[in-house]
């Protein structure tokens, strides 16, 4: 047969026979100098990646390769309420009642609906935070949820842009929930 080869490649196809024209054998060779060409580009760039690259959270926050390890900044925010806690984002922050210590009790489908503000480095604090008040508690999941002035913090999925507070004084999850004052006490309030 004319133009026809038998070939065999064993570390392709498992040491079986096929039959290749000369343009197959041509693509096949383009195909496997473009896989190990990519596969070098993608071994290159993943490297380079361990020491700079982020991404982003469901909550917003930003978290950081092992190799920056910086933590996420609060801010505060003036509205009716008066002046309060919110994330990196703008959105409300919030304390959970139940929270008796710096350690959540705020878990599964509770941290669905209160997502916690987690980070991988120090907080930081923006103008009108006290830094003194400003912390991390380790969660069940093994990611460091901030905490300020002992309370773990959390956004409301109910808020969907900056500056609302929907919620202000909801009862859910067996207790109340409640923006934080800069002195990191509730202010309670009807929110919107």
């Amino acid at each position: 047969m004319r133009g026809v080869e038998m070939t065999r490649t064993p570390e392709y196809n498992a040491g079986t026979c096929t039959i290749r024209t000369s343009a197959a054998r041509t693509r096949a060779k383009w195909w496997q100098a473009n896989f190990a060409l990519l596969g070098a580009m993608g071994l290159v760039l993943g490297l380079s990646g361990c020491s700079s690259s982020s991404s982003q959270t469901g909550t917003g926050t930003t978290v950081p390769s092992q190799g920056t390890q910086k933590g996420v900044s609060i801010d505060t925010t003036k509205t009716s309420l008066g002046t309060f806690l919110v994330g990196p984002d703008g959105k409300s922050l919030y304390l959970f009642e139940a929270d008796t210590s710096s350690q959540s009790t705020c878990s599964g489908a509770c941290a669905q609906g209160w997502p916690p503000l987690t980070t991988t480095g120090p907080p930081a604090g923006g103008s009108g935070v006290m830094p003194s008040l400003l912390s991390t508690s380790p969660r069940s999941d093994g990611t460091m949820q901030v905490t300020y002035n002992g309370h773990p913090l959390y956004y409301y999925a109910g808020d969907t842009k900056a500056g609302q507070t929907n919620g202000e004084g909801l009862q859910a999850f067996g207790a109340g929930w409640d923006v934080l004052s800069t002195a990191g006490n509730k202010i309670e309030g009807s929110g919107g």
